[in-house]
């Protein structure tokens, strides 16, 4: 695994002034004391950082080496239904890990590394009394049965944000009271500092996972699947809900044998305690025509894979960028294919929903 100290050796903080005023964004400058430090009006657009076709050169430099720290302006908890009820609003945006598929550098330019925002009492606060005015759940969900679910990850890797500031944790120690309400999200990074949270099963961590071979090409400075996997039982017995998210699906030549290979894996690892509470959710690869000619300048090996016309198609995003993905009548059948795999690997494993 990556360990945290080669994942961050943060040499330069870009910090808005309202960031550092607040007492989140003042202990996260005291544990870079020696980073140089530079002032910035806002946290979304930095020159050095966003927009300059040169830092695909220095793609994973810059994720290792910044840190920007800001103030989260916009507080809206977005409706969602597929992997939580709401998308909370994002304590952090950014990774510093480098997955060749990930959709969230689109939004920022060239360059992705963490954003963590200071002003955490503010989202907390906003945040409780959003779960308030829900009140009780009264009808199942493919998102839960009986709680809310909030995706506080839609953005970032926040076991990798833990790492940065107390965010993560101050809202995991929120939910752990709040009883009609969970946390939840996905990652690719083994922190087991979270062990020692006590989420009391209000906080779901889902483990993305995927063959072991695709994931050393595409899944770059994560913890290897294995150790994921390995780490599941901990988790369920430190009291987390433990999902898994088979994602993306990436379809190769021999597919179907290599998630056949990751199932067994899985099922072998796996406790009866981790089997009994399992739930996953199947997400096909969606790729995009700028992150492709981003990939291209870092890590032209992975668009071998990644971009593959002839099982393409063109779709048009709301945001009006050119995502392809397989074509449609054909994932169809890839889907049905993954599903049927999965109920003869993993019985036990309900799937949330998959597409």
């Amino acid at each position: 695994m990556l360990q945290a100290d080669k994942l961050l050796q943060i040499s330069r903080i870009y910090v808005e002034p309202a960031a550092a005023a607040l007492p989140r964004g003042q202990e996260i400058l005291a544990r870079w004391p020696q980073a140089d430090v530079v002032e910035v009006a806002s946290h979304w657009r930095i020159p050095e950082l966003s927009g300059d076709e040169a830092n695909v050169n220095r793609w994973v430099r810059i994720k290792t080496e910044a840190l920007v720290v800001g103030v989260k302006k916009s507080l809206t908890a977005k409706p969602n239904g597929r992997s939580a009820d709401f998308i909370a609003p994002s304590t952090a945006n950014g990774c510093a890990m480098a997955c060749a598929y990930c959709y969230v550098p689109r939004h920022k330019g060239y360059s992705n590394p963490i954003t963590v925002f200071a002003n955490i009492e503010e989202i907390s606060g906003y945040l409780e009394r959003h779960v308030a005015r829900q009140g009780i759940k009264l009808e199942p969900n493919q998102c839960d049965d009986t709680a809310w679910v909030y995706d506080i990850g839609e953005n970032s890797d926040c076991s990798v944000d833990a790492l940065v500031s107390d965010n993560v944790q101050d809202l995991v120690s929120l939910y752990r009271d709040l009883p009609t309400a969970k946390l939840s999200f996905a990652t690719k990074y083994v922190n087991r500092d979270l062990l020692s949270w006590d989420p009391r099963g209000q906080t779901r961590v889902r483990f993305s996972l995927m063959p072991e071979k695709l994931a050393r090409m595409v899944d770059v400075r994560t913890t290897p699947v294995a150790e994921r996997i390995a780490a599941i039982n901990d988790f369920v017995e430190a009291g987390y809900e433990v999902h898994v998210n088979f994602s993306p699906v990436i379809i190769t030549p021999h597919w179907q044998e290599e998630w056949q290979e990751l199932f067994a894996q899985l099922d072998a690892a796996l406790s009866t305690a981790a089997k009994r509470q399992l739930a996953a959710e199947v997400i096909f690869l969606t790729h995009n025509q700028q992150l492709h000619e981003v990939n291209l300048g870092w890590h032209p090996l992975a668009e071998e894979i990644l971009w593959r016309p002839d099982l393409q198609e063109t779709k048009r995003s709301q945001n009006g960028f050119a995502n392809v993905r397989y074509i449609a009548y054909e994932k169809r059948g890839y889907l049905d294919e993954f599903l049927r795999l999965a109920a003869a690997g993993l019985p036990y494993c309900r799937i949330r929903y998959a597409f």
